[in-house]
């Protein structure tokens, strides 16, 4: 759950009510979908999309940051929250213990005049969806004491967002732009307005917004439309209607012209103009987005920053919001380089566009990259929610068709107009963000402090009788991936699984290299520079002629260890025609090197005193032996050593045929696919033996205690690990895996989750993960939490971890982690990408492609006593070490 608030992660969304277009009753002009209006005022749609056996939902209540009453800002935000706190009929543990058996991908967000609810699960678990959202629309049960317990992960929550640099000048930026109005605060709250909350407050603002006529309904996946509207009115035509309160405008006053400045735990400086645009109520938005886009090409003045060498990456970003908007430019760059003279680039750069305005081709691009957008949102069944949510709730439109011609009607001419008028420098908001250094790595040794600690009650509690068929009778889940595998004769593995969801083609390689293995000593950083230089064009291309061969398919693609593309189908073989010359023909030009060279110096030596750098190394001290690969480092020295030669030599060693992966993945034949692959990359050749690509195994890792400051974070982040004697094709994994998930890996259910956070107070999230590969493994668990309470919670943890190791989970444990898995299982291949990218995982780790039903059946028959001999024999907690990012610990 989160509050949509932080510039550079989060995009500040809006609405504006459209109801002309769902007047009447069930509709369904477009191909699989379906519109109604329900009696009580509710809306719905409902898009089939049979990707995966799997359902997406998402309530968007139009209610905000704007509709808080004065003085307390996080209502909105905080009522979010207690929406996971039970309703009558269903308790707060009920409704955590079902969120995590039907998957556990569920999450919740407050925007600035929406909050939404979404879940995605096995689609024949939509009814129970529905009765949750269903039950919590009627009413909550938020009782003072509840209110109390969620108060603490809130404030957790503010003293995460105000240890974000980004976060802080996003306040300040709203602060200015957007003075006197109700946009100058967003939806996340303070400490002083949660502590003046009470349960009766948050109840009545439930009671005034959250209404069936105040919301949208979103359903995408197997579904059939008219079955689910059947399904959501039997739970949601019953609930009442209200009046809705009155919403105001607001009245803008003129932007004056500030400049900021930060230190920040960044390990690079970030230069930034910000300015005031139109919202999406405006007629103007449309040419606003294309010049965002513009702006944002790498054939655009704003990125010839970074191959002219005085940036080390750019961005412009659009935030609208229903009648106003931010965008910014921002430009990083290491932390030695002289701020004023970037602000400086930037500032000209925009006034270039906004006096001669933009490359008409550069228009033509961003259509036909949006008209590919377009079809590749219905390669995720969540995305594709997502997309429908934003089209209708936030921007007002019918679908998200709707934004694409309103992108297609838009001129060159009319991006030029905007670009005059809204690129205005004279009221424009500069903000410099400087790295900081906070000091060394402080190890304080092992921790000694003890405390008496009551652990949660581990006993589950029972699930209504409508929820109980998520967690009886469950079986293997039947899968729809199995992808055409060929060996090609120069050793590359090609999978094919054809998809007919969307009229797109993806491709996805991976070449299995291991930097840390095969970089020469001294040189390390070479990988980081061969990486940057694949953009800057081929044998018989430019970096600017490359590109535009790329935009003239609206093609999305990138190269290197990583590469690939995406396109619209009749654009497949022209696509990867392109990627195999990106791939096997790079240009490493001289010029481009010696820039690129200079960029990777400057963040190696910008990134040395970054808190966030330090607590990396901090934790790989901790794990692995001095002289193992992980410990390598590249340095300014390493950078400065390599040479145009080694990087060509590089590439010849380690990019290899015999070592890539290729998955092609969407609306193509298995025939067609295997012939473009064979035509473009088969003449790919290796030289020379194999490098190593298999880090050596590790022995057992002390427990260290090591604190990272960090001035500019008000709580500390805090990760615990330790290696593990186990491998990734150990059978012990699958026990494991589901004692994890008992213990930290399924949200509000597990149960640090329930201990820590739920309990206590004490943090905001609490996780825990297995990172098992080929040859050797790592088990964590990442929290954040106020410095006074680090040792706190750190023995809170080692308690539970002691309980795994000596008593058996409950029977009522063990059923809902293997519920979670099991239905985890079609979650995981209802995106095209996640599924490419779980098959080259599987590849890099040797193991069968079919591995998650092979999983599904591991799980089914493991008992409580293989799950707690797995971790006596593997997870030992007095060989945690732990590594703190913030002030110094308590």
């Amino acid at each position: 759950m989160n509050s949509k608030t932080q510039f550079g992660r989060y995009v500040w969304l809006a609405f504006f009510v459209a109801t002309a277009m769902f007047a009447g009753g069930a509709q369904g002009a477009e191909q699989g979908v379906l519109k109604a209006t329900l009696n009580n005022g509710l809306r719905v749609i409902i898009v089939r999309n049979d990707l995966a056996p799997v359902v997406s939902t998402a309530v968007n209540y139009f209610v905000g940051a704007d509709d808080t009453p004065p003085g307390f800002p996080g209502t909105a935000h905080a009522l979010e929250h207690m929406m996971f706190r039970g309703s009558p009929g269903l308790s707060a543990t009920q409704l955590a213990d079902i969120g995590s058996i039907i998957g556990g991908n569920f999450n919740a967000n407050t925007q600035q005049t929406l909050t939404q609810y979404l879940y995605s699960v096995p689609a024949d678990n939509l009814d129970i969806v529905l009765r949750i959202e269903a039950l919590r629309m009627r009413d909550l049960t938020l009782s003072a004491s509840s209110w109390q317990q969620e108060r603490g992960a809130l404030l957790q929550e503010i003293a995460q967002d105000l240890s974000s640099p980004f976060y802080v000048l996003s306040t300040q930026l709203r602060e200015t732009l957007f003075a006197g109005t109700r946009y100058a605060h967003d939806a996340l709250g303070t400490r002083e307005s949660f502590m003046k909350t009470t349960a009766p407050q948050l109840k009545r603002f439930h009671r005034t917004w959250y209404a069936p006529n105040n919301a949208l309904l979103v359903v995408v996946g197997d579904v059939d439309p008219p079955e689910a509207l059947k399904k959501i009115k039997a739970q949601f035509e019953s609930i009442a209607p209200r009046k809705l309160p009155a919403r105001g405008s607001i009245q803008l006053r003129p932007v004056t012209a500030r400049n900021i400045a930060l230190d920040t735990d960044l390990p690079y400086t970030l230069d930034v103009v910000a300015l005031r645009v139109p919202g999406l109520r405006s007629v103007d938005y449309p040419a606003v987005q294309v010049l965002a886009d513009v702006l944002n090409s790498q054939r655009g003045p704003l990125y010839a920053l970074v191959p002219e060498g005085k940036a080390l990456g750019t961005q412009f970003v659009l935030d609208a919001l229903p009648q106003s908007g931010i965008a910014y430019a921002v430009a990083a760059s290491g932390s030695t380089r002289n701020a004023t003279a970037l602000q400086t680039e930037l500032r000209n750069v925009l006034a270039e566009v906004a006096k001669n305005g933009v490359q008409p081709e550069l228009v033509d691009a961003t259509k036909r990259a949006a008209r590919r957008e377009l079809e590749v949102q219905k390669n995720s069944i969540n995305g594709l929610a997502a997309a429908w949510s934003r089209a209708v709730a936030v921007e007002g439109l019918d679908s998200p068709q709707e934004e694409l011609r309103r992108i297609e009607s838009v001129t060159v001419d009319d991006v030029n107009r905007a670009a005059r008028r809204y690129l205005d420098l004279d009221h424009a908001v500069t903000a410099v963000l400087t790295p900081t250094g906070s000091g060394k790595p402080i190890s304080s040794g092992k921790v000694t402090r003890e405390e008496r600690i009551t652990l949660a009650n581990v006993k589950p509690t029972a699930l209504p009788p409508w929820a109980r068929k998520a967690i009886e009778d469950l079986k293997v889940p039947q899968s729809k991936v199995h992808p055409v595998v060929t060996r090609l004769s120069n050793g590359i593995t090609l999978l094919v699984q054809p998809e007919t969801i969307s009229n797109t083609v993806s491709v996805y390689g991976h070449v299995k290299i291991r930097s840390e293995l095969t970089e020469p000593a001294g040189k390390e950083g070479l990988s980081d520079i061969v990486e940057q230089l694949f953009s800057y064009g081929t044998k018989r291309f430019d970096r600017l002629a490359l590109q535009a061969a790329y935009d003239e398919l609206g093609a999305d693609a990138r190269a290197g260890r990583d590469f690939g593309v995406e396109v619209l189908t009749e654009d497949f073989e022209r696509a990867v025609a392109l990627l195999g010359e990106n791939e096997l023909a790079p240009a490493f030009p001289e010029d481009a090197f010696k820039v690129v060279k200079k960029q990777v110096l400057e963040s190696v030596d910008s990134r040395l005193t970054s808190p966030g750098y330090l607590s990396e190394r901090a934790l790989v001290a901790a794990l692995f032996p001095k002289g193992d690969p992980a410990q390598r480092e590249a340095l300014p020295a390493t950078v400065d050593a390599v040479t145009l030669e080694d990087v060509r030599e590089y590439y010849r060693a380690a990019f290899r045929p015999d070592l890539t992966t290729i998955v092609v993945i969407g609306n193509v034949t298995p025939e067609s696919a295997r012939a473009a692959i064979e035509k473009h990359f088969g003449a790919w050749s290796a030289e020379g033996p194999k490098p190593p690509t298999d880090l050596p195994p590790v022995p057992p890792n002390p427990a260290v205690i090591i604190a990272v400051p960090d001035k500019s974070r008000v709580q500390d982040r805090v990760t615990l690990a330790q290696t593990l004697d186990l491998v990734r094709a150990n059978p012990d994994y699958y026990p494991l895996q589901l004692g994890n998930t008992v213990l930290g890996g399924a949200f509000y259910s597990s149960r640090l989750s329930r201990d820590v956070r739920m309990s206590a107070g004490l943090v905001y999230a609490i996780d825990s993960g297995l990172q098992a590969g080929k040859t050797r493994s790592v088990y964590s668990i990442q929290y954040a939490s106020d410095p006074q309470n680090v040792s706190r919670v750190h023995a809170m943890i080692e308690r539970e971890l002691r309980q795994m190791r000596t008593v058996p989970v409950t029977s009522g444990e063990l059923q809902r982690a293997k519920a979670l898995l099991v239905h985890r299982i079609p979650l995981e291949e209802s995106s095209i990408s996640e599924i490419a990218q779980r098959l080259i995982g599987r590849e890099v780790l040797e193991l069968p492609l079919d591995e998650p039903t092979r999983a599904a059946r591991r799980y089914l028959d493991t008992n409580a006593e293989q799950v707690r001999a797995v971790f006596n024999r593997h997870v030992a907690p007095e060989r945690l070490s732990r590594v703190s990012q913030g002030p110094p610990p308590q």
